[in-house]
C-alpha cells in the first residue's frame, strides 16, 4: 500500500494519501518520477493530505514538495514526522 507520494527524488516531504497514519506505522512513499517506493516510519500521526517528512531537516533548510521550494524549516524535522505550519514557514515574509 502507498501511504504518501512525492514527485521528485529531491523532495523532502511527501503528501499523505491515506487516512489513519499513526505514529509507529511503517510507511511506503512513492517517488513518482523514479517510480520507486521508499520506506519510512511515521513518528507522529499524520492526517490525510498533510505533509510527511521524507528526510531529516534542520532549521534553515529548504523544504521541497513536488519539486518546488515551499518554505524553510523553523524547527528541526525528522523523517516520518508531520511537516506543517508548526515547523515550516514561507520564505515570502
Amino acid at each position: 500500500m502507498i501511504h504518501a507520494v512525492s514527485h521528485e527524488r529531491e523532495d523532502t516531504v511527501g503528501v499523505a494519501v491515506v487516512e489513519g497514519i499513526k505514529a509507529g506505522l511503517a510507511l511506503s512513499a512513492w517517488i513518482m518520477d523514479d517510480d520507486e517506493v521508499v520506506a519510512i516510519v511515521a513518528q507522529q500521526d499524520i492526517p490525510i493530505g498533510h505533509k510527511v517528512a521524507l528526510k531529516d531537516m534542520a532549521v534553515g533548510d529548504t523544504v521541497y514538495k513536488y519539486g518546488v521550494d515551499i518554505g524553510k524549516v523553523v524547527a528541526p524535522i525528522k523523517a516520518g514526522e508531520h511537516a506543517h505550519v508548526h515547523n515550516i514557514k514561507t520564505k515570502r515574509w
